[in-house]
Parts: C-alpha cells; structure tokens; sequence
C-alpha cells in the first residue's frame, strides 16, 4: 500500500521481522519520506546528506545530525541507532505526519531490538562474554557519540576554538568576556588605578586611570561581546539553517567536505593567530611595554595606568602593578585570540557557503536559487555586522594610544577641544612627538583583519549572483569607517568625522541591509 502524505512518498510500516539494518535499506532505497513529483513518484532514494539534512530541519531538532552519524546507518556495520535518533527518523518517514511518525517510532524501535538480539546471538556464538558485554554496549547505547567515530581524536585547537564559537547559548562567550572586564574593573578600583592622574607636560594634570581608558572599557565591556555574539549567532545559524538547506539540494557525489572538516583544515592558521595573540600580543608585549619599565623605573613609552608604580610609587607598589597588568594582558590576548579566532571562523564559512553553491549549481547547472540568495544575503549582513563591530574596537584602541601622549586633562576633554579646533586648524597634521605607541599598531593591524575578511566575503559571495541586500551601501559604509579611522589624530577636527562614522557604524548594526531586510522577510527570506 502507498500514499502520498504531506507532499511525500509514505509507506505505512509493514510490522516485519527485519531489523534495523535490513528495514532501513529497504525504506532509504524507497525513497519513503522523500519529496513526490506530479505522478506521485518520489524523487530518488535517500542519500546520507540528504537524510542529515532533512532531520537537521526539524523545527524540535535545532542541534541538528552529525552526517558521519546518518552514514553509519548506510553501511553494513555493527552500529544501530539511538532511541534519540529514532524519533528523527520517525518524523522523516512519517512525512511529519503525527500517527504516521509514532507508528514508524514503533516500528524501528522493534527492528533495533532485533538488531541488537541478531548481534548478540552472533557475538556468543563466538564465544567470548566480555567481547558480547562490549558489543551490547555499543548497539544499545542511547547516546549520540556512540554512532559516531569511537576513536579518540587528539586536540586540535581548531576544534576546540569552533567549539567555543558554537556553545548551545550565544551569551556564554560574550558573557566570559564581558565578566572578565568587569572584574579588572573591580580589581582597577581596588587597588586605586582606576582613577590615575599625574603632571603632565604644561602643568597638566592629565587622567589615565583605567576605567578613563575606552581601549579596556568600551572595547571589552561593549564591543567585543557585541562582535562575539554576532560571530557566533552567525555559525549557528549557518550551520542549523543555512547549510541544510543547501545540502538538501546536492547528491552525494557532489558533496563538499563537511564543516568540521573544513574547520580542521584551517588547524595551521588557528595556530598562527594563537601564537601571534598570547606569544607576541600578550606575553611579549606584556614584558617590554609593562613589566621592564616597570622594573627598571623608567620607559619610552607614554604614562598610563600600567605605569602608576613609578610615577607616584606611594600609591601602588611594583608587584601589584605587575601582577595587575599581567592579568589585564593575559585576558586581552585571550580576547584577541578568540576575535581572531571568530574572523577565521567566517572565512571558513564564507568558503564553505561558495564552495556548496558552486557544487549546486555544477549539478543543477542553475543560476543562484532564491534559497541560496536569501542564505548569501544573511551571510552578508553578519559579516558587515562583523566588520563594523570590528573598526569600532580599532577605533577605540586608537584614541587610547593617541590620547596618553597629549597635553589634555581627559579623553573627552581632548575631544571637545579637537571639535573647536575646526574652525582656526582644520585639517592641519599634528604632532604626537617621539613616544612609542604599540597599541596603535594592534589597532591597525584589527582593522585590517575585519576588512580582509569583509572583503573575501564580497569576492566569494556578493559578486557571484544577485542578493537581497545594497551591497554597494554596504561597500561604501565600511570605506568611510575605514577613512575615519585612519583620520583619528592624523588631522586636527578628526572628532567631528569620528561622530559621523559613529553614527555609520549604529545603523549599520541595527540595520545592515539599509532598509532592504523588511523587504526580505516579505519576499520569503530570513533575516538577522
């Protein structure tokens, strides 16, 4: 008997004596589940991508299938299915059919009780009763990983980095980094550096308490959550939404390698930005622009809160300014890590999205679908989201590193002195004298990452077929942030262009498409 339910081929369960491997081949080769055409003829058997993608969009399945775990069922091999895994495939067969997906529950239910007793039977024919004691536990285990690879894999910090990225809540990393500030916060406060000031050149009394400084309150209380939570609400939702929806629509023969795969084979340059980030950023930086100085009572580098110990020596003794600032840099390189870590991540994806749609379109031999178009365009936003979010902490870093070797009582004095400046000295270069910046060049070399990585994005995907969002708008609002930067204490009258981009860099957060996302979501789409 056959019907056709919700659209797709449907075969009641027949109540056998097959086990699960024997009933699942039967069915996948069938087809039962799968999409029908006119005449009521599904469209082919299963495929292993092709199951994994239709249980991964499974509205009460968000943590979707590994595609190994699907691949295991394919193959003749000692490896049953969970009763987790049974439910998801219930509701394939049942076409999401509520009678139909519990008659299927029961009726795979049984056939991996036959699977399990068949193997048994076999294993103590075989003799052996702790080898049977294994096997069971194999076949019988409820757990995902047991249908997995049982190998143990050895670290890999690529993994483990995409790991962080993709934690079942998107606060988690933001809020570690945003209670890490907080508490160097606190700890600033306690010991007396979180309001600094000292005579400055001209008899100024000039501020660099920490909490004055907006490279370590803006940049890790505000910004750098804010660019890790749209890192990882962008993985997510490609990897529950967008990449499903593409593989749904490829064969096997044309599938590109899994996401984990491409992860891992980024491992060297995850090792690169560690290396760069805790070695040289933290570590090394750490030494010789806080600890020698320090040590030795003097430096050319510009007054700040790490040098209170020998500017006014009374107030904080050397060790807790070593240990404070070492603390400060350790969470800093971390939090460098993870953003570099995070712009990594996005290329992959940008990759991986360019290389399925690339795959469709070799088999389909079809310009970009309206599904691949509204997933691009997703794509897109999160990025440029990314990248402002991104010239954002530049910027930040950069009035820091620019501000402790001017003769202004405040950051913000500095500011409102730089906007009356327009109308005697606009546009005049100034002169920052012979200190050493070294956060100067970190904040350069971050806006240069978030433009590299926006700029593959619109290579890979906005200038290979048509999106929903004004890529152009887009384009030109990241050169302008880009111009403010590079402006910041390079004219005089650069705070008034600094507003503006400020202002920029807020709509393009709040709307990225530049009012094109209402029409999206009108037209079909999915919209962040």
């Amino acid at each position: 008997m056959t019907l056709t339910r919700n659209g797709k081929f449907f075969q009641p369960p027949h109540g056998g004596s097959e086990d699960f491997k024997e009933l699942f081949a039967r069915v996948a080769a069938a087809g039962v589940g799968r999409p029908v055409d006119e005449d009521g003829v599904p469209q082919g058997p299963w495929t292993p991508d092709l199951l994994a993608a239709a249980i991964s969009q499974i509205d009460a399945n968000p943590a979707g299938i590994e595609l190994r775990t699907v691949q295991l069922w394919f193959e003749n091999n000692d490896k049953g299915i969970s009763a987790n895994n049974i439910r998801w495939l219930a509701r394939v067969l049942g076409c999401n059919d509520p009678e139909a997906a519990s008659a299927w529950q029961a009726e795979l239910s049984a056939a991996q009780s036959r699977l399990v007793s068949k193997r048994r039977a076999v294993r103590r024919a075989g003799s052996d009763l702790q080898n049977e004691a294994d096997d069971d536990h194999q076949l019988l285990a409820v757990p995902e990983p047991a249908e997995g690879e049982t190998r143990r894999r050895r670290f890999s910090l690529a993994r483990v980095s995409e790991a962080t990225f993709s934690s079942k809540s998107f606060l988690n990393l933001p809020a570690f980094v945003f209670a890490g500030a907080v508490a160097l916060q606190f700890v600033s406060y306690f010991l007396g550096i979180h309001s600094v000031t000292y005579l400055g050149e001209g008899g100024v009394e000039k501020q660099v308490g920490f909490l004055w400084a907006p490279n370590w309150t803006f940049v890790f209380i505000l910004l750098m959550p804010l660019f890790m939570s749209l890192v990882v609400d962008q993985i997510a939702v490609w990897k529950s939404m967008g990449r499903p929806r593409l593989h749904s629509n490829i064969g096997e023969a044309e599938l590109a390698d899994g996401w984990m795969r491409k992860v891992e084979a980024s491992s060297y340059t995850f090792g690169a930005a560690f290396l760069i980030c805790i070695g040289f950023a933290g570590v090394f930086q750490w030494i010789y622009v806080r600890l020698i100085p320090v040590l030795n009572g003097e430096g050319n580098y510009a007054i700040d809160w790490g040098s209170q110990a020998f500017v006014r020596p009374d107030e904080i003794g050397i060790i807790q300014q070593v240990a404070f600032s070492g603390a400060a840099y350790l969470y800093m390189s971390v939090c460098f890590y993870l953003f570099a870590a995070g712009l990594i991540l996005l290329t992959t994806l940008v990759e991986d999205f360019a290389q399925l749609e690339e795959s469709l379109h070799r088999q389909l031999e079809v310009s970009r679908s309206r599904s691949a178009e509204a997933i691009g365009s997703t794509i897109m936003r999160g990025i440029f989201r990314c990248t402002v979010a991104g010239l954002l902490i530049a910027m930040c870093m950069k009035l820091q590193s620019l501000y402790v070797v001017v003769s202004a009582p405040n950051i913000w004095a500095w500011l409102v002195s730089d906007i009356g400046s327009v109308s005697t000295r606009l546009g005049q270069p100034v002169d920052w004298g012979e200190y050493s910046m070294p956060t100067h060049y970190t904040s350069l070399l971050v806006a240069f990452l978030v433009c590299v990585v926006f700029t593959f994005g619109v290579t890979r995907i906005g200038l290979k077929g048509p999106l929903d969002i004004p890529l152009l708008g887009m384009t030109t609002a990241v050169l302008f942030l880009i111009l403010v930067y590079l402006l910041i204490g390079a004219i005089t009258g650069f705070t008034v262009l600094l507003g503006i981009g400020v202002l920029v860099a807020l709509y393009g957060l709040f709307d990225p498409g530049f009012g094109t996302s209402k029409k999206a979501l009108r037209d079909g789409g999915y919209v962040l």
